[in-house]
C-alpha cells in the first residue's frame, strides 16, 4: 500500500485543529473544483484535496492515520503490527485495497470494522460533504432585541445528477433569536452546498451586521445614549423621561449631576438569560445657542452671584508650578 499524506494535501501541520482542517478544505474545493477551476489537474487534485478531508475532518479516522506514522507520499508501506488488531476486528489483507479505500471503510473506530473496503470502491464514489456558506444578515437594532423572522433568497451552488455545478435559489427562513449581538454567528445545519457521493450537506451561516441607530450606541449587549440636560437640570436635578428599546421609562436626575456622568440602567440593554446587557446613559449639558433677553438678564445676575469656578484647578497647578521654580 502507498502512503499518502493528507496533511501535506491540505497544506496543514500534523497539529492542526478541527477547525483549520476544514479552512484548508474550503479553501482547495472551491480553488480545484473541476467545474470552475482552470488550474491543470483540477479534478485529480480535487479528489485528493476530498479523499485528505474526508479521513483528517473525523476524529477516530485521524487517531487512526496519525498511528501509520510518517512516510514520503508514494512510498510502499505497512502499518504498525498492531495497527489492524486496534482498528479492525475481522480478517483483512491491506494489499487489497488503496489507502483512501482502507479509511473510507473504516467505520470511526473500534467496532467500524473495513466494511466496504474489500470492494476496492473507487476515490471518485468517496462520499463528499457539501460545502458551508455565509452570508451577513443586517438587521435593525429593533429586530436584535425582540427577535426576527428573515427570509433569504440565496444563489446556492449545488451539483446535478452529472455532477455538474450550478447555482439554484433558494429560499431559507431564518428565526433571530431575541438579543443577537452584532456580529453573532447563527448556523442553519444543513441548509449549505449538498453533499455528493452520500456525503452531509453543508450548513449556512448567517453573520449578523446591526445596522447603525438614530439613538443608541452598541457594545456587545449593552446600549449607550446620550443624555442632554439643561444646566439647571443638571444643577438642581429633575426626572426626564427616557426612551429605551421596551419603551419609555422615567429617570431621576441627582441635583449636581456631572457632564460626562454614566447613568446605568441594569437589564435595559440586548436581552439574554443570564447575560442582559445594560442602557447608559451619558449625560451632555446642553446650552442654547440663542437666549432672550430676559434669559441672558438672568445668566448676567447669575455670573454676579455665583463662587463657582469651574477652572480652579487649573489655579492649583499654576501655584504649584511657580513654587517649583
Amino acid at each position: 500500500m502507498k502512503y499518502k499524506d493528507y496533511y501535506a494535501t491540505l497544506g496543514v501541520d500534523k497539529k492542526a485543529s478541527a477547525d483549520e482542517i476544514k479552512k484548508a478544505y474550503r479553501k482547495l474545493a472551491r480553488k480545484y473544483h473541476p467545474d470552475v477551476s482552470k488550474e491543470k489537474n483540477a479534478k485529480e487534485k480535487f479528489q485528493d484535496v476530498s479523499e485528505a478531508y474526508e479521513t483528517l475532518k473525523d476524529a477516530e479516522r485521524k487517531a487512526a492515520y496519525d498511528q501509520l506514522g510518517s512516510h514520503q507520499a508514494g512510498q510502499d508501506f505497512r502499518p504498525p503490527p498492531d495497527w489492524e488488531q486496534q482498528f479492525n476486528q475481522g480478517d483483512f489483507h491491506f494489499e487489497d485495497v488503496d489507502l483512501a479505500d482502507l479509511f473510507a471503510g473504516l467505520g470511526g473506530g473500534r467496532g467500524g470494522g473495513f466494511a466496504g473496503a474489500r470492494g476496492g470502491r473507487a476515490r471518485r464514489d468517496m462520499p463528499i460533504p457539501g460545502e458551508d456558506f455565509e452570508v451577513t444578515a443586517q438587521i435593525t437594532l429593533e429586530q436584535a432585541y425582540h427577535g426576527t423572522m428573515l427570509e433569504l433568497n440565496l444563489q446556492i451552488p449545488e451539483y446535478d445528477d452529472q455532477g455538474r455545478l450550478r447555482r439554484i435559489p433558494r429560499n431559507f427562513k431564518a428565526r433571530i433569536p431575541p438579543g443577537v449581538a452584532d456580529g453573532e454567528r447563527l448556523r442553519l445545519r444543513g441548509q449549505g452546498g449538498k453533499g455528493a457521493n452520500g456525503g452531509r450537506d453543508g450548513d449556512l451561516y448567517i453573520n449578523v451586521k446591526l445596522l447603525p441607530h438614530r439613538l443608541y450606541r452598541v457594545t456587545g449587549r449593552d446600549l449607550y445614549l446620550d443624555l442632554p440636560l439643561a444646566p439647571w437640570e443638571a444643577v438642581l436635578g429633575t426626572s426626564v423621561e427616557l426612551p429605551t428599546l421596551a419603551g419609555t421609562v422615567r429617570l431621576k436626575i441627582r441635583p449636581g449631576t456631572q457632564a460626562g456622568q454614566q447613568l446605568r440602567l441594569a437589564g435595559r440593554g440586548l436581552p439574554k438569560p443570564g447575560q442582559e446587557g445594560d442602557l447608559y446613559a451619558i449625560v451632555q449639558i446642553a446650552v442654547p445657542s440663542t437666549v432672550a433677553d430676559k434669559e441672558k438678564e438672568l445668566y448676567t445676575e447669575l455670573s454676579k452671584a455665583s463662587t463657582f469656578n469651574p477652572r480652579s484647578h487649573f489655579e492649583a497647578e499654576d501655584r504649584s508650578e511657580t513654587g517649583a521654580h
